[in-house]
């Protein structure tokens, strides 16, 4: 796994003053079934801020434009998590879009591995869990690229992803 270098953007996070320009990221080649809606992540994230979840909610900036965005919080263990994450603290990833303008540049492996960094920094080190529509070949292959291992456990339609924490 390779981490790109820096690229030239900036990380805000994500509130009421930006969600009406992060709602614009063009994302119409994305189905919801893919990724959630601006909306959707703005009401988890609400709801991680009132319950004092750790994690961040960010929108991505390449200079004044909003061309992304993150959630990477912590997880409440749902019926449909891997054997292996019941009753382990671990982080979900969810929401991670990138303008189709944007894509194809590195700029979502650098926001996904930088993010990973400043909630490790912020919150501490766990593993992260995520999930791919079965039909989203772009991103299995991305997330496998960055350390993520396929498993057989679905919730829906979505495989489940794991990445563990490097051993140092």
């Amino acid at each position: 796994m390779n981490t790109p270098q820096k690229i030239p953007i900036t990380f805000e996070l994500l509130n009421d003053s930006n969600i009406d320009r992060v709602r614009a990221i063009q994302r119409e080649d994305i189905s919801e079934a893919f990724v959630d809606t601006a909306d959707t992540i703005m009401e988890l994230t609400q709801y991680g801020l009132e319950h004092h979840c750790k994690g961040h909610t960010y929108a991505i900036k390449w200079e004044d434009e909003y061309i992304g965005l993150i959630l990477l919080g912590e997880a409440f263990e749902w019926d449909t998590d891997p054997e292996e994450m019941r009753g382990v603290p671990f982080y979900r990833l969810m929401g991670f879009v990138i303008d189709r303008r944007y894509r194809n540049r590195g700029i979502g492996s650098y926001a996904l591995e930088k993010v990973i960094e400043m909630v490790y920094d912020d919150f501490g080190v766990r593993p992260i869990a995520l999930g791919v529509h079965k039909d989203n070949g772009n991103a299995a292959r991305f997330y496998l690229n960055h350390g993520f291992k396929k498993t057989e456990v679905m919730e829906g339609n979505d495989y489940y992803y794991l990445r563990y924490p490097k051993c140092e």
